[in-house]
């Protein structure tokens, strides 16, 4: 079907937009990739943190107090943990996996848990990454669940 203006053809070997079995437009698609770049952005940074933890960088002080961990060397080990399951969770969103849905759900729910406790120390920041998280979850939860199989 030609989309032109009445009386101008179409060119020779282009096809229409409604045509293109794979078109731009799928519902959801741009949600799946913000909450895949998102989940990735914060698995590099889980990963660098763990690592700068775990080799004692002078960017992190040892001098506080943990309540679940009792020293930094073991929060490094579960930052670059939980950063390796993030970046394995990135891909499978892009991929269809159930696994990426869910574990993104909980790790985005999670951190938005945890901003609110630094709203005292950063307001701006914490709830900019709150309202990122809240996104992530929605684009997750209304969209990371269709099947989206490539019609061959």
């Amino acid at each position: 079907m030609a989309t032109n203006a009445p009386g101008v053809p179409d060119a020779p070997g282009v096809p229409d937009a409604q045509d293109v079995p794979d078109a731009p437009g799928v519902p959801g698609q741009g949600w799946i990739a913000f909450a895949g770049v998102m989940l990735m952005f914060a698995g590099i940074v889980n990963v660098i943190w763990g690592i700068g933890a775990i080799a004692d960088s002078s960017f992190f002080t040892d001098e506080g107090r943990y309540i679940l961990f009792d020293d930094l060397n073991a929060w490094g080990w579960f930052f670059l943990i939980v950063g390796i399951l993030q970046l394995f969770a990135a891909f499978s969103i892009w991929s269809g996996g159930a696994y990426g849905q869910v574990f993104g759900i909980f790790s985005a729910g999670l951190n938005a848990i945890i901003l609110l406790f630094t709203v005292n120390a950063f307001p701006f920041a914490a709830f900019m990454l709150f309202i990122v998280d809240i996104l992530v979850i929605y684009g997750l939860v209304a969209y990371g669940g269709r099947g989206r199989a490539v019609a061959v």
